[in-house]
């Protein structure tokens, strides 16, 4: 926006930045009094003109309001109220008793896998911050690939006794061998 000269403001004398849009023609700054002083200053100068000075008197300007004012009876008398409400009142509507009608699924949780993947998706995608196609697939070689190693399955795992889902106690667990190499949402750092 370009910037242009300031004026000094004909009542208060205060230094302003005119609107661009009335710059030739704004000789006030925008204080709530120095306004009232250019309306005052605007209604003399218009006055002065002769054209206007007796703009408002006259027997025609009696007979342009008395037509103006049959033509809107009861102007300025009262205030118009509407009849009807702009708004209806809203209707109380009753409330009934409704009983849960649903049942519960007598199959185990882990037995609905479509259910599973669902839930799988959105928890990657909420952990990584995105759900673009490349980046939760990556994401789920990860996952998949810790996973086998916690099982005892995938590459550099070491099986846990004869059963895949043994656990260990606190006491004998050893810490994690490569902990810090899985990063979860972001690209892995170093080397």
């Amino acid at each position: 926006m370009r910037k242009y000269n300031r004026r000094k403001c004909l009542h208060c004398g205060k230094m302003y930045h005119p609107d661009p849009r009335t710059r030739d023609r704004q000789r006030h700054c925008s204080e709530p009094e120095c306004k009232q002083a250019s309306k005052r200053w605007r209604q003399n100068r218009w006055l002065q003109k002769p054209a206007n000075r007796d703009y408002f008197k006259g027997p025609e300007q009696v007979d342009r309001v008395r037509c103006w004012r049959e033509d809107h009876p009861g102007y300025g008398k009262k205030v118009l109220v509407p009849e009807e409400p702009l708004q209806d009142d809203c209707q109380t509507q009753s409330v009934e008793n409704q009983q849960d009608n649903s049942y519960l699924i007598l199959e185990a949780l882990q037995d609905d896998s479509s259910m599973q993947l669902i839930i799988m998706l959105g928890l990657i995608s909420t952990l990584i911050g995105s759900a673009l196609q490349d980046d939760m697939a990556s994401q789920i070689r990860t996952i998949h690939a810790r996973g086998q190693q916690i099982l005892g399955k995938g590459p550099g795992s070491q099986p846990q006794g004869n059963h895949e889902y043994t656990q260990t106690t606190a006491s004998t667990r050893a810490p994690a061998p490569s902990a810090s190499a899985v990063q979860l949402a972001r690209s892995p750092s170093g080397p």
